[in-house]
């Protein structure tokens, strides 16, 4: 699931496989091995292109069909600036993913 997962991303987001690779600070190689099912990521990588994606873990490994993860504010406004710009929704689903990839390192300290 992950490999073709991957590659459906990587053509939306018209990059190339060394773009990626040079991303994670990886061999084009291995990262093509993704791609191609050859070679399966590590939980590491697997976190690292979910960032780079702006998608979840369980996105790429095939637990859920949900591309971003789900918003849900109820009976509020939100509105959220930074610098006096206001947050876009595409940022917003950048922070999650940071804040997941945060708590992940701190649960393993």
């Amino acid at each position: 699931m992950i490999s073709k997962r991957l590659s459906e991303l990587r053509k939306k987001k018209q990059w190339s496989l060394q773009y990626i690779a040079d991303q994670l600070n990886i061999a084009k190689s291995t990262y093509a091995g993704y791609e191609s099912g050859y070679r399966q990521p590590s939980l590491e990588a697997v976190k690292e292109l979910a960032i780079l994606f702006g998608t979840t873990t369980d996105y790429l490994l095939g637990a859920t069909d949900e591309e971003q993860p789900t918003i849900e504010l109820t009976n509020a406004a939100f509105h959220m600036t930074v610098d006096g710009e206001t947050v876009t929704e595409d940022e917003i689903v950048w922070l999650i993913a940071f804040l997941r990839a945060k708590r992940d390192i701190e649960k393993k300290k």
